[in-house]
């Protein structure tokens, strides 16, 4: 059995990390650099940077902070917001990140998959899915959840493995920030139809959620924010209690 991983994540905005509920009401969660540190510290798997609000306002991800943050860690680092071309894969990857991480562009232009797979291996490409059910369908969303599209989740999600997607990081929006579990039926789902790894995103409240992803969700990676910079969940408790149920993880 592949070992899980536990995923924090940094939403930034305005060079800070933040948190919100359902992709709104954000709050102020901390210094991202200070946070990545602990988080390197305290035995995440890996650690994921979203520039939540570089697509919405039309421009690339932080560079310098991106920089300062990768500066700070030893763990595999994602990054994604506002990446439109090879080009600025490039420049993170430069910069410090080990994936990056298309959502919105990736839908608006499906050949960015092929290409950044075809030129730095599908290793490096994380394609997010932010996804709304509604009337019992799960609908592909871009632009922090901003704008809906006519895409169905698991349609969209075998496109971008065969474009060449390393893994699919997918955020359920029904369930982000309200820490009553992980959208795990989906997730389910997701891993049966596709042969890459699933990151399940959006629900996590308590340790015996992640091990419901895990067991029920099938998802490889669990990740979440809040209950980790709010320290509701210390990340060595969580996985001793992983370890306990028969999870493999990494301790």
């Amino acid at each position: 059995m592949l070992t899980k991983r536990i995923i924090p994540c940094l939403d930034i905005k305005n060079g800070r990390t933040v948190k919100g509920v359902n992709f709104v009401d954000l709050k102020d969660a901390g210094d991202p650099v200070e946070l990545a540190k602990k988080y390197t510290e305290t035995g995440a798997d890996e650690l994921v940077f979203l520039d939540i609000s570089a697509t919405e306002e039309r421009r690339a991800t932080l560079i310098d902070l991106v920089r300062k943050v990768a500066a700070a860690i030893n763990i595999p680092f994602t990054v994604g917001g506002g990446i439109s071309t090879v080009a600025d894969v490039d420049v993170l990857l430069r910069n410090g990140a080990d994936k990056i991480s298309i959502n919105s562009s990736a839908v608006k232009n499906p050949d960015l998959i092929n290409e950044i797979a075809a030129k730095y291996g599908s290793q490096c490409v994380v394609v997010a899915i932010d996804a709304n059910q509604i009337d019992g369908n799960w609908m592909v969303h871009l632009v922090g959840g901003k704008v809906p599209t006519e895409l169905n989740l698991f349609d969209w999600a075998k496109e971008v493995e065969q474009r060449g997607a390393g893994e699919i990081l997918f955020t359920s929006m029904n369930n982000d920030g309200t820490k009553n579990g992980f959208a795990n039926e989906a997730l389910a789902k997701l891993s049966e139809i596709v042969n890459i790894p699933i990151i399940a995103s959006g629900g996590a409240g308590t340790r015996e959620h992640f091990a419901e992803t895990f067991i029920n969700g099938k998802a490889d990676a669990a990740l979440a924010a809040s209950v980790f910079h709010y320290q509701e969940i210390e990340i060595p408790k969580l996985k001793q209690f992983l370890k306990n149920q028969n999870i493999s993880i990494r301790v």
